[in-house]
């Protein structure tokens, strides 16, 4: 695959994932600089508190499709042809897209904690340890409330059920990458929930 179509995409799939939704549509919805409000973040769990379930679940779906869209074209573009892609550029696509969310140049390089996002780029290479996780998820959640927690036991979850069905792989270490990813993005929620103080 020419080196400057690798550029180009692993460039697009970042831009893509750096699309702010959930401050955009806060914006537009409410007038008001999501970044200023609440956490500060520009995830559903922050559009939640600040504009409400319905723009959440758009916010939700909107930065899965950031991860999903461009993981998805180059798999197709590699199946019919179109690009020879190297075995591991499909994992690189998928984390440019989650560093565009989390470090978004739209935002002076601030973003997202990219539980969604990882989500949505994790979908097709890895579909049951997403879905495991995503039941995890919920399980947790129920549990103990913190949408925080629920989300660091998900990123664990990933690599782990990926070990459990595929063994060591290329798609486990990258899942070891989107965990730890979240970890560090949740760094001051872990810090709260260890305080007591972390928010619901």
């Amino acid at each position: 695959m020419n080196i400057w179509f690798s550029i180009v995409f692993l460039l697009l799939a970042y831009l893509l994932g750096a699309i702010p939704f959930g401050y955009i549509l806060v914006k537009s919805k409410t007038g008001k600089n999501i970044m200023e409000m609440g956490s500060g973040n520009v995830g559903s769990t922050n559009v939640r508190r600040v504009a409400g379930k319905n723009i959440s679940a758009l916010t939700q779906i909107l930065d899965m499709a950031k991860g999903l869209i461009p993981v998805a074209v180059i798999l197709i573009l590699d199946k019919y042809q179109y690009v020879n892609a190297p075995q591991y550029f499909v994992f690189y696509v998928a984390l440019a897209s989650i560093v565009g969310h989390n470090y978004s140049v739209f935002l002076k390089f601030k973003g997202g904690k990219g539980v969604n996002t990882t989500l949505g780029a994790s979908v097709i290479l890895a579909p049951i340890a997403v879905f495991t996780s995503v039941a995890i998820y919920f399980l947790v959640k129920l549990k103990v409330k913190y949408v925080s927690a629920s989300s660091l036991a998900l990123s664990v979850s990933l690599p782990l059920i990926q070990f459990l069905y595929g063994g060591i792989s290329p798609t486990f270490y990258y899942l070891i990458l989107c965990m730890l990813l979240i970890i560090f993005q949740h760094r001051s929620n872990i810090l709260r929930l260890v305080r007591g103080e972390e928010k619901l």
